[in-house]
């Protein structure tokens, strides 16, 4: 980041905490990921006590992201709620139609809402940012539907600028990869269930854990496609690393395993939409 643009962001840092300020006090949606960790330690250093920290704790969210969240908030001293969404049992959820993302998080973020009012707090905050407008995103209808709040976009925050300030304040979270929803996995319209949910987690957590950065394992029927960056396209083809995936993949219970050569972007399973592929 340049001179200049380093010091755009420590300008917009100042907006989002009068943004947070005016609240006088807010509960965050904390999944634990770079933008949400931001705004919580931003809310914290804004409003001290007067924070509260909300996490889903869903099929839809890997054990690691939770086990973040958990340990993020210990280490900082904020007080966290842990709420259990049952989110395969809302209503047209688990049939994944075009509009899931809307569904799910209307059904989260009403409960969430429901949850602070219980712990005394008006208001509910979400960690989206400008760049998340680049792409389909029908749960920020849902968001504005139910007036919750995206300090982050407020401030008109991109996320190299989120990752920038996270940094100089110390937050470890700070170069966490990007990460979505595990549901964001499936081709639209192919049912989801909790064991298919569990062979993309598992498969998901042996790429980070054999030391690739970005990554997402895409769902197609029994087909696994894997993205990666295209700079590691290299090590994953090493004889040794490449019949490890495949025999892991097979135990997780998928047929086939594919490398998707345009490698890690977001929103690849609205590119059939574009071209009318999808029902």
């Amino acid at each position: 980041m340049t001179a200049n643009g380093k010091l755009e962001a420590e300008k917009k840092f100042l907006v989002l905490k009068e943004h947070i300020k005016k609240t006088g006090g807010l509960a965050v949606a904390f999944s634990g990921g770079t933008d949400s960790s931001f705004l919580l330690k931003a809310a914290q250093e804004v409003l001290g006590e007067r924070v509260l920290a909300i996490t889903a704790d869903s099929c839809f969210f890997p054990e690691r992201e939770k086990t973040a969240a958990e340990e993020f908030c210990k280490k900082e001293g904020i007080r966290q709620v842990l709420l259990n969404i049952g989110i395969l049992q809302v209503e047209g959820v688990k049939e994944n139609p075009r509009n899931r993302c809307y569904l799910c998080k209307r059904a989260l973020f009403e409960k969430i809402i429901q949850t602070a009012a219980e712990n005394g707090f008006a208001h509910v905050a979400e960690g989206s940012n400008m760049d998340d407008l680049s792409d389909e995103r029908p749960g920020l209808r849902a968001i504005q539907e139910l007036q919750v709040k995206s300090p982050l976009r407020e401030a008109g925050l991109y996320k190299e600028e989120i990752r920038f300030l996270s940094r100089q304040m110390g937050i470890a979270a700070w170069c966490r990869p990007s990460f979505a929803c595990l549901a964001s996995r499936f081709v639209y319209v192919e049912e989801i269930t909790k064991e298919k949910l569990s062979m993309v987690e598992r498969a998901e957590q042996l790429l980070f854990e054999m030391g690739f950065c970005q990554v997402r394992v895409r769902l197609h029927g029994s087909m696994a496609r894997i993205e990666i960056l295209p700079e590691e396209f290299e090590k994953i083809m090493e004889e040794s690393c490449r019949e490890r995936i495949i025999r892991q993949f097979s135990e997780y219970g998928f047929t086939y395993t594919a490398l998707d050569l345009k490698g890690y972007r977001t929103g690849s399973m609205n590119l059939g939409k574009e071209k009318g592929q999808l029902q």
